[in-house]
């Protein structure tokens, strides 16, 4: 056995509902956890009996590690000296021009600070980013390259994906080359951006960007902020290039604005063919502009996952990489208020998972899981999202990657 092989002591695991009093109540259990190369092996209330080394999670909530679905690491002011946003004056294509000059400028320090936004991400429980990277003209594939030097650096505790992103449009900037270099390169998905309002040529756009995904064996990401019936429209488009290149599964519409602007009947089409051609969405839940409607989304089978877009930089000054605290920001954002609603928002942080389903049973963790995880000083999932719960330990593939001071015994009883 490796060192991924041991018992986790005293840890709080999630295993039903009770209602009672008018009040819906999470019921939770002390249990040891073996690990054994990196995947849950056993889950007993007996005291190990064996040889293997033992840790203790001091009655802290197991919950599954975290998953970033949407951020640009190539590009932050994160790790160095401060500085908020100039004014925007024509839209998207204010910050456009302005990375014309700034990237090249920003290049030294590159893969520096997305190392440290990495580690941020450590720090708040994550064990895999999705980082979409910027491929223009002004900066070439040499922020490609800083990305795969930083992501290397922490393959053995995380996992990535990269999307090579043509962030001034990839027919307005003529890089289409340089995306498939991209893939060449090690980039894992086929970046795009508003293929009518940035491309200004929905079908050329969508066209090549999927052909590229097939000749590479790749997935696509797209960002899509185009609203109301432009947005639906390249959302169609998007689903008829999915089916065309049998990349069902393979196809993220990230942001997605139009969601928030349909609709009923109109709305409850679009989702039907995204759930049919099985693209899912991601969001930052914005409060500054109508939000996707999450929980409706996801009742009508659409897949929805959390990302966090900046960490400070010339885009946006805000950012925590803390996906509890997003997970809140939903919460509050829809009103959901109550102890079964709060629990199954955990689902857009980790990948799609709850550790109890909507009828109580548990979904998670069980034998064979890899033991991806996280310990929150929390008494149940419901406590840990609306009270934004600090994350102490990271546990990768078994692997203890971060573990801050447990001194307090959690308030769980």
């Amino acid at each position: 056995m490796n060192r991924n092989s041991y018992w986790l002591k005293n840890v709080r695991i999630e295993v039903g509902f009770e209602q009672g009093d008018n009040r819906m109540k999470t019921l939770t259990e002390i249990v040891h956890l073996k690990v054994v190369e990196g995947k849950i092996a056993a889950l007993s209330k007996e005291q190990p009996r064996d040889n293997l080394p033992e840790k203790d999670a001091k009655g802290f909530l197991l919950l599954p590690s975290l998953k970033e679905m949407h951020i640009h690491i190539d590009k932050t002011y994160y790790g160095g000296p401060w500085k908020a946003c100039t004014p925007i004056t024509n839209g998207i294509f204010t910050r456009i021009a302005e990375e014309i000059k700034l990237l090249p400028q920003q290049l030294a320090t590159a893969q520096e600070r997305a190392e440290k936004v990495i580690e941020l991400y450590l720090k708040h429980g994550h064990s895999h980013i999705r980082t979409h990277c910027n491929v223009d003209p002004s900066i070439g594939l040499k922020n490609l390259e800083a990305t795969l030097n930083a992501v290397n650096k922490y393959k053995d505790v995380m996992t990535f994906e990269i999307v090579a992103f043509p962030q001034h449009g990839l027919l307005r900037s003529e890089v289409a080359p340089l995306v498939k270099e991209a893939m060449e390169m090690g980039a894992t998905h086929v970046g795009g951006v508003d293929p009518a309002t940035i491309d200004r040529n929905i079908e050329k756009s969508l066209d090549t960007i999927f052909d590229i995904a097939v000749q590479s064996g790749s997935s696509v990401d797209v960002h899509i902020h185009d609203p109301n019936s432009l947005g639906a429209f390249t959302f169609e488009r998007m689903a008829h290039y999915t089916k065309q290149a049998g990349l069902q599964g393979r196809t993220t519409i990230s942001h997605a604005i139009a969601l928030g602007d349909l609709e009923t009947v109109q709305l409850e089409e679009t989702v039907k063919m995204l759930v049919d051609n099985k693209i899912d969405v991601t969001t930052t839940v914005p409060i500054n502009r109508p939000t996707i409607p999450i929980p409706l989304l996801t009742q009508m089978g659409l897949i929805v996952s959390l990302g966090h877009d900046s960490i400070t930089d010339h885009w946006s000054p805000f950012g925590t990489a803390n996906t509890i605290e997003k997970m809140c920001v939903l919460a509050e954002r829809f009103r959901l208020v109550d102890e079964k609603s709060l629990s199954s928002l955990v689902q857009y942080g980790t990948g799609g998972i709850n550790s109890l389903s909507a009828t109580g049973e548990r979904q998670w963790p069980k034998i064979g899981d890899d033991a991806s995880m996280i310990l929150v000083d929390a008494s149940c999932s419901a406590e840990a999202v609306a009270r934004r719960t600090d994350v102490k330990a990271l546990f990768y593939k078994g692997k203890e990657v971060n573990r801050l001071e447990m001194e307090k015994q959690s308030v769980a009883k």
